[in-house]
């Protein structure tokens, strides 16, 4: 597209309007908006879409109710507006859930969580969700789990969220608009002039681009893509925050969220998560380390399992956690002595000297806001380009195009034309693909016409869609961002799937 105030002295014009570096939410959503209104876009990751903080979030859309407390009002309402976006864009990633929240005395007193709720439900236009409610805990059946001393409590909306297939179906949406997606491709170099020359490096291949605008979305690696990629002093403080979740057995059996106060201020959520399991999160630090080497401490998951056994009748330890995650939130940093309290709200940097091409750097924000942030990002560099009005509010993603409340009929329709998935599988598949499931399973008029089933209920059928349409190249991008079946697989099987990966990519090369 070209620039209104083109003060470009040289006669050739750049392949892309907007190179982005980092291929998570924030970085894919800017992608997808971008190619919806004509531009040019180039998207680089160094690894798998959302292998970073981005797959390891406690999985939700919501307001963020303990926002509150620190008086962020307008994040909360922005939030909370967008969370019923999300669910009409994505209802088959994003669905309501139920959260329980027992009431206490200490800080948090059952009266200021009454006036906290109250504001919850009223700040973001609240439409599709039911309301907040009291509970009785010594009567209703989610407070049978808890321990006897919560008699009283609170229940609230909010919505859940698979955190990594909204990144890769942002992806696939920006490509079939018209972006380039480009996985496992490092920008080692970004020299600036009246445009971008980029030098990237996918599979030992050296190769060079040039981009009008450059994006910084790299999340916590924007300090290291700034010092050492584009050589530009950042814009803003960053400060790192860690967040360790566990996975362990499920706890209980109704399909409510719990959100439970720890002695030290936090709240730590246990979630129903796929079927069989309950995930335990969040901590949050300070961090400094390797973001190569990122895992939970033992102090972390000994943190987490304790909280939740103040509440819980039955006692959780670390033995019992199955799998453990952690990710971290590159925030702004507003100064705030603990992690905790930095802001969750995103700042965006704008870089731009006459002669010289534009720098923008991404700071902070939530999944739940990542729609907003790409407009809000857009909108900082439209002086540079011709480029069509904002349009994602009332766009679905790919499979999306069906009522909020419509993945039952989807899962029913579903079943009655491939009778032979059973109900488990028909539900994770319409879960993941929404209605473009038949993009997966085809014209199969058996389970065995979808080819060598590898485990749990990954067939090879699906396996070669992730791989063609999705960007899957190893097993743990198949079974840990595409979907979380990794939770069923025995290691024989999950070597068995990456055999058949290898062979796969081998014939497509």
């Amino acid at each position: 597209m070209l620039r209104r105030d083109d003060d470009s002295t040289g006669d050739q014009m750049a392949e892309f309007d907007l190179a982005i570096i980092g291929g998570g939410i924030n970085g894919t959503g800017i992608a997808r908006d971008a190619a919806g209104r004509g531009l040019k876009v180039l998207l680089v990751e160094q690894n798998d879409l959302a292998s970073g903080t981005s797959s390891a979030s406690t999985k939700l859309i919501h307001g963020g109710l303990r926002y509150l407390e620190h008086g962020a009002l307008r994040l909360v309402r922005e939030a909370l507006t967008e969370r019923e976006i999300l669910l009409r864009m994505a209802p088959h990633l994003i669905r309501p859930m139920r959260f329980v929240l027992p009431a206490q005395g200490g800080s948090r007193p059952a009266w200021m969580l009454r006036i906290g709720l109250f504001l919850y439900d009223h700040l973001g236009g609240r439409k599709l969700l039911p309301r907040t409610t009291t509970l009785d805990l010594t009567h209703h059946p989610v407070g049978a789990p808890l321990r006897r001393r919560y008699t009283g409590g609170f229940e609230y909306s909010d919505c859940v969220v698979d955190d990594s297939r909204l990144v890769v179906l942002n992806a696939v949406d920006a490509a079939e608009r018209g972006a380039l997606i480009r996985t496992r491709t490092r920008c080692i170099r970004a020299e600036r002039t009246d445009e971008w020359r980029l030098a990237l490096v996918s599979h030992g291949r050296r190769e060079a681009r040039t981009a009008r605008v450059l994006i910084n979305a790299a999340g916590p690696w924007i300090g290291t893509v700034a010092e050492t990629v584009i050589r530009t002093p950042e814009r803003a403080p960053v400060r790192l925050a860690k967040g360790s979740h566990v996975v362990v057995k499920k706890l209980f059996a109704h399909d409510r969220g719990y959100v439970f106060q720890g002695p030290d201020g936090r709240v730590v959520f246990a979630l129903p998560y796929h079927r069989d399991f309950t995930l335990i999160g969040t901590t949050d630090l300070d961090f400094e380390g390797d973001l190569a080497n990122l895992v939970p401490t033992a102090d972390e998951i000994t943190y987490l399992c304790n909280t939740v056994d103040l509440y819980l009748r039955e006692v959780v330890l670390p033995v019992d956690v199955v799998w453990a995650f952690a990710g971290v939130r590159s925030l702004h940093d507003d100064g705030s002595k603990k992690a905790g309290d930095v802001t969750r709200d995103y700042v965006i940097a704008l870089d731009h000297k006459f002669h010289t091409a534009p720098l923008l750097s991404i700071y902070g924000g939530k999944i739940t806001t990542y729609r907003r942030l790409a407009e809000a990002a857009l909108a900082r560099i439209d002086d540079f380009f011709v480029a069509g009005p904002a349009w994602t509010a009332g766009a679905p993603l790919p499979g999306g195009d069906f009522a909020h409340d419509g993945l039952d009929d989807q899962v029913a329709r579903a079943t009655e034309r491939w009778p032979f998935l059973g109900a488990e599988h028909a539900r994770r598949l319409v879960g993941a693909y929404g209605t473009r499931i038949g993009h997966v399973l085809g014209d199969a008029r058996a389970l065995d016409d979808l080819g060598t089933r590898f485990g749990a209920d990954l067939t090879a059928a699906e396996v070669r869609y992730l791989m063609r349409h999705e960007w899957a190249e190893t097993a743990d991008d198949v079974l840990w961002r595409r979907s979380k079946l990794g939770l069923a697989f025995t290691p024989g099987e999950r070597e068995a799937l990456a055999q058949f990966m290898s062979g796969e990519g081998a014939r497509a090369a």
